[in-house]
């Protein structure tokens, strides 16, 4: 954080544009954060949950396009929500809010059906087994945001971290998503996405972005649809390339269990030489 950031001053100063108690408008978000401009539309059409928004470039980004839509953003850090409500005041965006929390409270803010889409910009990979729950991706958390997402609609994962990117999408296969895209360079696939700067960042150091768009299953999973993706791998070391990323750039979160495994490798290696 920058030198004399306060951040219980930062929440106050940005309040205008951070709602804390969401709970209350569940089922009416459309209608009740629609501007009151004489003349003007009485809801928005479409309701969009960024997950993790992080600094919120990517829902600035897209509510400048989409006027029509309201977008919310979604983080679990509070640093997170004050740079993300700040910078919706200083771009003056009438259809962004952004909320404090995370996939485990959805169902009780929004209602079912209520949101047109979902995004998950390169969402923390969470590595470790004793982890895995964490993932916005596991099979539970996707079946939970099925029944918020309206007919048509559909959910988006963006990441740098091509182990997270594989271990998810058996996860939306295995409860019957319907994968419409799976692609290991989303920038090509689909141009239209706005480039934040920390895509840029991380696209100047070597990454590329690997994404799935997927439409959620018609009905909720079974306990053996959860169970079978439960059995697959949960360790994402189980999910890495050969080549342990022979290159310079690895996936944000993962250095830690790269570095372990080529070290082992190293140190069999030279074992196996003595």
């Amino acid at each position: 954080m920058p030198k004399n950031f306060v951040l219980d001053q930062r929440i106050e100063r940005a309040s205008d544009a951070i709602e804390t108690g969401a709970a209350a408008y569940r089922g009416r978000w459309a209608e009740a954060c629609c501007p009151l401009i004489p003349g003007g539309v009485e809801r928005f059409d479409h309701v969009h949950l960024d997950l993790g928004c992080g600094k919120g470039a990517y829902i600035a980004a897209m509510a400048q396009r989409h006027p029509d839509t309201l977008f919310i953003g979604m983080d679990s850090e509070p640093v997170c929500v004050v740079h993300a409500a700040q910078l919706v005041l200083d771009l003056s965006l009438k259809n962004v809010l952004v909320i404090p929390g995370d996939a485990a409270n959805l169902a009780g803010i929004f209602a079912p059906g209520e949101l047109s889409s979902i995004s998950v910009n390169f969402p923390t990979p969470h590595p470790k087994r004793r982890h895995a729950r964490l993932r916005v991706t596991t099979a539970e958390h996707l079946d939970g945001y099925r029944s918020l997402i309206a007919e048509g609609g559909m959910l988006m994962l963006r990441t740098d971290s091509l182990p997270l990117y594989e271990y998810s999408l058996p996860q939306f296969k295995a409860i019957g998503w319907e994968v419409v895209c799976a692609t290991h360079d989303d920038r090509a696939a689909h141009p239209e996405q706005p480039i934040t700067e920390y895509e840029q960042r991380l696209t100047e150091q070597g990454a590329t972005v690997h994404a799935i768009y997927a439409r959620p299953a018609s009905k909720p999973a079974t306990p053996e649809q959860i169970q079978f993706a439960l059995d697959m791998p949960q360790s994402l070391i189980d999910y890495l390339p050969e080549d342990l990323f022979a290159d310079d750039y690895i996936p944000y979160g993962m250095s830690y269990a790269v570095d372990n495994l080529r070290n082992r490798r190293q140190h069999l290696a030279a074992r196996q030489n003595a």
